[in-house]
């Protein structure tokens, strides 16, 4: 950046700021589109500023990277894996075919693929320790909770791909590297399998390595005793593309997060790991569930008037509508579309997608949703897919981790082999006190414990509460546990200890 007199030309390709503190002109170069942060940095009132930073909470016109990986354009409705459009690869490639595409940059060949399957599927099964591990977790344990312990204890088993204790210069062992990438897209999905037979109370069952990755998958979830059981190839198609969907989706959160713990150098099953537990939240990987509660909650085709009324009235959110990017029909909403066809031609149609299909035709025609570029996005139709085919709503995000490791795999190789490589460190506006002197403990003012300290107690906690209460009044009074002395003797010498009046 340059300081330029204001009656100096003008590149082309720049554009002039003017800092009306000072008065001086500053003239910042434009590529592609895009300014350098740092070039802000110049403008200061005074010598000894820090300079000016640019203020984008939650990074929302901020480009932190340069990627080849995932293009797109929300206003014409365009996503691209590698320069393939979204369509062409859902309807003619399989998952891990645009796996290997996302990863190393080009469609493989016949060789290339056939490869890359065996190795991805040779890695399918996970150490003994680990069904140990998740063995021990709660009947009622949460699936992706699971799942997301289960990624990053897996850095315990491979210690030679973790650069803390291995040496940084792993990171250029391409062989090293791609052993990793076969693993977790491999291992991802048996942890999930065992996740949810976990949940149901089924023994796990080992994968078979001989049928196609989502075919494995469903046969994981699914087999009972029989000795030749294989899914159905409509539903293995069907999960396919909903896998090839939702694979990458350029700089989401969770790919966000996945750059950012990468930058430190650590091994990739910590990186996964924290990617999904950037997915697990709400507003992330639960929104395909909030599509659901809301199908539910409309109940019927005659309600929906009245729902989208409500609507308008901000009383009420329409779910699975608009998208911080799309400005148009999600190009991927469009192939779930189909895909809900083909489930329902084989399964029968769910009472939620006669409900969905009639929500989406009167919202598209109304003026004010139209007007606002509310469209559907991917998760108006995932959900009800994937209710359809037996999965429970607690199992969607790990439905939604298992493609995404491909994308998260696929930045982690394009980032930690940036050139331009930086730990990430954003800056922040300190807003709170400076310069202040400290007060020793007993000279403090005495305010009242902020009820935000409290706890959430329940029943139990409750019940146990008032035993500690009493068992320590005893300890401390020397009455006998038989309690010498009536209740209400009891209670009142608890009162006058701890101020407040107990019901015993």
């Amino acid at each position: 950046m340059q300081n330029q007199e204001q009656d100096q030309p003008k590149g082309k390709n720049t554009f002039t700021v003017i800092d009306n503190r000072t008065g001086k002109s500053y003239e910042i170069p434009i590529t592609q589109e895009t300014v350098k942060s740092i070039d802000f940095r110049q403008m200061k009132e005074s010598p000894s500023d820090f300079g000016t930073m640019i203020y984008d909470p939650g990074y929302y016109n901020t480009a932190v990277c340069k990627s080849q990986i995932t293009y797109i354009d929300g206003d014409r409705g365009i996503l691209e894996y590698r320069g393939y459009p979204i369509e062409h690869l859902a309807e003619n490639s399989s998952f891990l075919e645009v796996a290997y595409l996302l990863i190393y940059g080009d469609l493989p060949n016949m060789e290339q693929l056939n490869l890359w399957n065996t190795k991805i599927m040779n890695h399918t099964f996970i150490h003994e320790n680990l069904i140990q591990l998740m063995k021990s977790f709660r009947y009622d344990a949460h699936p992706m909770g699971m799942l997301i312990s289960s990624v990053s204890a897996m850095s315990t088993f491979y210690p030679e791909a973790n650069p803390a204790l291995a040496g940084v210069d792993i990171y250029k062992n391409k062989q090293l590297m791609n052993k990793q990438i076969f693993r977790i897209l491999g291992k991802l999905p048996t942890i999930a399998a065992c996740a949810y037979r976990h949940r149901i109370g089924r023994p796990y069952n080992n994968p078979i390595n001989s049928l196609s990755y989502t075919e494995n998958f469903l046969y994981m979830l699914d087999r009972l005793s029989e000795s030749n059981y294989k899914p159905h190839p409509t539903l293995t198609r069907a999960l396919d593309k909903l896998f090839i969907i939702h694979a990458d989706h350029e700089l989401n959160c969770s790919t966000a997060t996945m750059r950012q713990i990468s930058s430190t150098l650590v091994d990739p099953y910590t990186a996964v790991a924290g990617s999904a537990g950037a997915l697990y939240g709400p507003l992330h990987g639960g929104a395909t569930e909030a599509v659901l509660r809301m199908l539910e909650q409309i109940g019927s085709v005659e309600n929906i008037p009245a729902f989208l009324e409500e609507v308008k009235q901000k009383k009420k959110k329409l779910m699975g509508f608009g998208h911080r990017v799309y400005k148009s029909y999600d190009p991927r909403a469009k192939i779930l579309k189909s895909v809900t066809q083909e489930i329902f031609n084989l399964l029968g149609k769910n009472p939620l997608m006669v409900i969905a299909t009639e929500l989406e035709r009167l919202a598209l025609s109304d003026s004010y949703f139209i007007n606002r570029q509310l469209y559907p996005n991917v998760d108006f139709y995932s959900g009800i897919i994937y209710k359809s085919m037996g999965f429970p709503t607690d199992m969607f995000p790990v439905l939604f981790s298992i493609p995404r490791a491909a994308g998260w795999l696929a930045h982690w190789v394009e980032n930690i082999s940036d050139p331009e490589l930086r730990i990430f460190r954003p800056r922040q506006i300190y807003l709170g006190r400076r310069g202040m002197t400290y007060v020793p403990l007993e000279n403090r003012n005495t305010e009242p414990i902020p009820s935000t300290l409290s706890s959430y107690a329940s029943g139990l906690s409750s019940r146990r509460d008032v035993s500690e209460v009493l068992y320590s009044f005893d300890e401390s009074c020397a009455i006998p546990k038989t309690a010498s002395g009536s209740k209400s003797q009891i209670s009142q010498s608890i009162e006058q200890s701890f101020g407040e009046k107990l019901s015993l």
